[in-house]
């Protein structure tokens, strides 16, 4: 079930494991996984894109067997950010399509922001821009309480816990919430290999514990952070938003106000939970290449 992977020692001081498929004199495309994935997540979509694109999917730092530097400061997201840059630059690409999926849509937002003069084109799957996100989990209690999880992954014993019950207790536990089983099952030993490498587990929920967001118990009442009420840069580049429509832990309020902050923006609603690029690859190529022309 592995794929065929490159190693790459990047700038930023990590090595990270890469599927590369397609022309590199192709337009350059790269996939960005999520939590608690790898760039399998994209299994079902590379050999599509790769028909006409050179396809660039890496393990980010901290999974699979990409590198995992100690220390939650090293996951902070302008460090995620970089490696992106750095993998970019490694293999002489300037200017690329950008798609990310939970947290690497996340991660794809804030580069996207910061570098619009090397991402020419952005897709996010299921993944929040962070000035929805945040306001949302202060202003509406329904996406409050879908993100307590994030309190729970910042919590330093949970990998206790997960020692305790077993990474395939904790698989089930993760995934039956937010799928059928039935669509990942032939799966989950690759996901028990790479969950099960040296440190991984507190490397993925090291993201967590290095974001800024804010994540509030049910009964709090904290400052509201200033920025949510300021001015926002917009985002440059051309956006497509594919939005798996039952997603638990994202709830469509996501979608609320992202017009004002990308101007030039195309939603895509599909039938699919929040594990997407697996669950309905199909509708993620279709929307892909029916907004690309």
């Amino acid at each position: 079930m592995t794929d065929d992977l490159q190693r790459i020692a990047l700038s930023t001081g990590v090595e990270l494991d890469v599927q590369i498929t397609g022309d590199p004199a192709a337009p350059p495309i790269i996939l960005l996984h999520g939590f608690p994935e790898s760039h399998r997540t994209w299994r079902h979509v590379v050999p599509d894109l790769a028909r006409d694109h050179y396809v660039i999917a890496p393990d980010q730092r901290g999974y699979a067997r990409s590198s995992k530097p100690e220390g939650v400061e090293n996951y902070t997201p302008d460090k995620i950010v970089a490696d992106l840059i750095a993998l970019a630059d490694h293999l002489s690409i300037d200017r690329f399509t950008l798609v990310g999926h939970d947290w690497g849509g996340a991660v794809a937002w804030m580069a996207a922001l910061q570098h619009p003069d090397r991402i020419a084109r952005l897709v996010i799957v299921n993944a929040p821009h962070p000035l929805v996100f945040q306001r949302t989990i202060f202003d509406e209690p329904a996406q409050r309480a879908a993100s307590q999880y994030i309190r729970a992954f910042r919590n330093t014993d949970l990998e206790a816990h997960i020692a305790m019950i077993g990474l395939s207790s904790f698989f089930d536990g993760s995934f039956m919430k937010h799928t059928d089983f039935a669509k990942i099952a032939d799966e989950k030993p690759v996901y028990l290999d790479q969950w099960g490498q040296p440190g991984a587990m507190t490397a993925m929920l090291n993201w967590y514990r290095a974001s800024a967001i804010q994540v509030p118990a049910m009964d709090e009442t904290p400052p509201r952070p200033t920025f949510l009420d300021a001015p926002f840069p917009p985002t440059k580049m051309p956006v497509l938003v594919v939005w798996g429509a039952e997603d638990k832990a994202l709830l469509p309020s996501q979608l609320d106000g992202l017009d004002a902050l990308v101007p030039d923006l195309t939603v895509v609603k599909v039938d699919a939970g929040h594990f997407v690029p697996w669950e309905n690859p199909a509708a993620v190529i279709a929307a892909i290449r029916g907004w690309a022309g």
